[in-house]
């Protein structure tokens, strides 16, 4: 039985500890991944806006991220990447991510959320291919607007090669992706695909995808194409 533990302490007076002591097998996570970005392009009046979800690249789902805090807070969560096609209509096959990392400030407790990233250019999509990166350092981000016909309007949010989504399932105050580290789930990879591959090769096409990923295929393919409302 794996066992993901995150540690928080401060100044060595205070620790929160949260295990997850079985995490979600690969299938699971691609249904829990498909049903998050359901959710949140579907919501008729607080969802993503159609025009951005037309222009983004790509698109990072991760289902319940876990964030648990006491003035040092922390966050661990598994996902899924997929890229725009070269035709730039349909989408590529899922990637496996992992996302990891801490932060400061005012943050009390424990809580599970469903993040959704829009990669909105070619910055942040070769951010995305790499090895790794972070949130905020390698790669700029901002909160994303919400409506259906939202636009990021600040010169933030045209300037952000990242527009972050979040739907909590608890209360927690403070969180940030700011300090965040994406990466590639090696280990989920492997499962998915029955062999070693990377998420460069996987996010440029190079691989179909396979069928415990297809349900997750259609609701990606259900979002508007690059360029159209």
């Amino acid at each position: 039985m794996t066992k993901r533990v995150l540690a928080f302490c401060a100044a060595g007076l205070f620790c929160i500890s949260a295990a997850s002591a079985k995490e979600p097998k690969v299938k699971d996570r691609l249904v829990a991944s498909e049903e998050t970005l359901t959710d949140m392009t579907d919501a008729s009046d607080h969802g993503i806006p159609q025009n951005l979800l037309s222009k983004a690249r790509c698109v990072v789902v991760v289902p319940g991220m876990k964030k648990a805090g006491f003035v040092f807070g922390g966050k661990y969560g598994r996902g899924f990447a997929a890229c725009r096609d070269a035709k730039g209509g349909g989408w590529t096959a899922p990637a496996a991510m992992r996302i990891e990392g801490g932060s400061f400030g005012l943050q009390i407790g424990f809580a599970e959320t469903d993040i959704l990233l829009l990669v909105m250019n070619d910055r942040g999509m070769k951010h995305l291919l790499s090895d790794k990166f972070t949130v905020g350092g390698d790669a700029s981000a901002s909160a994303g607007p919400l409506g259906r016909e939202a636009t990021a309007q600040t010169d933030a949010m045209m300037r952000a090669e990242i527009l972050s989504y979040s739907r909590s399932r608890g209360l927690f105050a403070g969180i940030s992706l700011e300090g965040a580290t994406l990466r590639p789930d090696d280990d989920a990879n492997r499962e998915m695909y029955g062999r070693e591959v990377t998420n460069r090769a996987v996010l440029q096409g190079e691989f179909k995808t396979p069928p415990v990923a297809r349900k997750f295929e259609h609701a990606l393919n259900r979002q508007p194409k690059r360029g159209k409302k």
